[in-house]
């Protein structure tokens, strides 16, 4: 609870107050989040890790040494390159829920595909690279875990406030 995303920094809140009226809705809104988060959090390492940063394109032509592709940095493209990873998930999750799970899909409505602009899942990135640069997370696997972590954070949170309204409506 302390670095839960919607407590410690409210984020995901628009989407967290419109869909927590329901438990099952929040749960599946609570799954389709925490599902996005553990793609897009160690996609975006290892684009991070491996594209963006300063001489992270070194790896290219390591022989090359100093000039080249190891004096590119691409680190301003970050925000551009994290969304779109967000929303092709995000898209994907889409689809699949209005496949396997249309009632679910109906009632979600558009909160679903708004997912893609969720601050939680964008801030989930963006607190990662954060991590990354302060040397707490070192690992792909660091990530993933963060990534579930951040995740299931967000969907306790919600699926909290929902039995609440629920119980109080």
């Amino acid at each position: 609870f302390i670095d839960n995303m919607v407590f410690a920094f409210f984020f995901g809140m628009c989407s967290y107050i419109a869909v927590s009226k329901s438990v099952k809705t929040a749960m599946g809104l609570g799954i389709a989040v925490t599902f996005v988060m553990v793609m897009t959090v160690p996609i975006n390492y290892l684009l991070n890790e491996y594209v963006l940063s300063p001489g992270a394109l070194g790896w290219i032509d390591p022989a090359y040494g100093s000039g080249g592709a190891s004096e590119i940095d691409l680190s301003f493209l970050s925000f551009i390159v994290f969304i779109a990873v967000i929303a092709s998930f995000v898209q994907l999750v889409e689809m699949v829920v209005e496949k396997f799970a249309p009632a679910l899909y109906n009632q979600l409505g558009i909160f679903l595909p708004l997912i893609a602009v969720n601050c939680a899942i964008m801030g989930g990135s963006l607190f990662m690279q954060q991590k990354v640069d302060g040397g707490e997370l070192t690992s792909l696997w660091q990530t993933i875990v963060y990534g579930l972590g951040s995740g299931l954070g967000w969907w306790l949170a919600i699926v909290m406030m929902a039995a609440i309204r629920e119980k109080t409506t």
